[in-house]
């Protein structure tokens, strides 16, 4: 069922769902929304599964033209929603007729942001998911990035009787400025005291050379005892490598399967899913907390995820 004709694609915009687990044995990332708790938002705002594909927007939105009545919401980094050239609201179901066009602005805080339509978006399943990873052109549309003339295609499923937002108290407020939580290891004992020290008391930048792959991050650079670099053993979204320059990488969503360069640490899945937000020159600042710590967090944060369905205040 034809929803939407893509008029103008934005920046960077993919379609996505919680990623493709499970084949990592066979050299496939995991891809899926660098922000978990925003595509999850949105979906359940259109009274989709949490796991039903969205897309996901970088920096700069599409511009969408409606093909037939449905209803969506947009979540995640601010940007300006207009319908028809009206404005309308973020974290909140909205209805949208047969050819309005819908237009995405500019991420004005935040890099990403997530339209759920009613339904989910329909693209073919290639290994249990619909993310699209454009590296190897995997899921979504081709396996790449929207494009102009794009046709975007939902499930026929019945309108909500009721309209949804998300409390404003629970709306996360994103900065350039990222506190990331850290496990050290598996690969900390090739690093110096000094090497340690400096990564968990320095503020590095995001650079250009940044993406769903991977951030690579500019500042003060993290001493090696003696090699730079290992036997490539598995690499998972969160480590942090550092590789002969002593600049560490935080491999993200997207990331391959095996890496060569020692990995310092590893991001917490609650941070790492808000460093999704981070763009070129935002700062990221790294604090030691411990395994059991990073348990606890984790187990919070599945139950805010899980919990978000009975938060959600009923507008119409």
């Amino acid at each position: 069922m034809n929803l939407f004709h893509v008029l103008r694609a934005g920046f960077f915009t993919t379609v996505q769902d919680l990623g493709r687990c499970g084949y990592l044995k066979y050299g496939v990332p995991i891809s899926g929304a660098m922000d978990t708790f925003s595509m999850v938002a949105a979906n359940l705002l259109v009274a989709n599964n949490p796991n039903d594909a969205c897309l996901e927007i970088t920096l700069i939105g599409p511009e969408l033209q409606a093909l037939r009545d449905t209803q969506i919401a947009v979540t995640g980094g601010k940007l300006s929603i207009k319908i028809d050239g009206k404005e309308a609201p973020m974290w909140q179901t909205l209805t949208i007729h047969e050819g309005e066009t819908i237009t995405l602005g500019k991420v004005e805080r935040g890099c990403r942001s997530y339209l759920a339509v009613r339904g989910g978006i329909n693209t073919p399943l290639i290994l249990g998911s619909r993310s699209t990873y454009t590296r190897g052109k995997l899921g979504g549309i081709e396996g790449r990035q929207l494009k102009p003339g794009d046709i975007i295609c939902g499930f026929n499923v019945p309108f909500l009787e009721a309209c949804f937002k998300l409390p404003e108290n629970m709306v996360p407020q994103f900065s350039n400025d990222f506190t990331v939580h850290v496990v050290l290891g598996p690969q900390s004992d090739m690093f110096t005291d000094k090497g340690i020290e400096t990564f968990l008391s320095s503020q590095y930048k995001v650079t250009i050379e940044s993406d769903r792959m991977g951030y690579r991050l500019d500042g003060p650079s993290i001493e090696h005892k003696d090699k730079a670099e290992i036997v490539s053993d598995a690499l998972l979204p969160g480590a942090v490598q550092v590789p002969r320059d002593g600049k560490p990488i935080v491999i993200m969503k997207d990331a391959q399967t095996t890496g060569g360069y020692p990995k310092i640490a590893a991001v917490i899945t609650p941070d790492l899913d808000m460093l999704g937000q981070a763009k070129p020159n935002d700062t990221v600042r790294f604090f030691e907390i411990t395994l059991e710590e990073a348990h606890e967090r984790l187990l919070e944060y599945r139950r805010k995820l899980s919990s978000l369905t009975q938060k959600l205040v009923r507008i119409s």
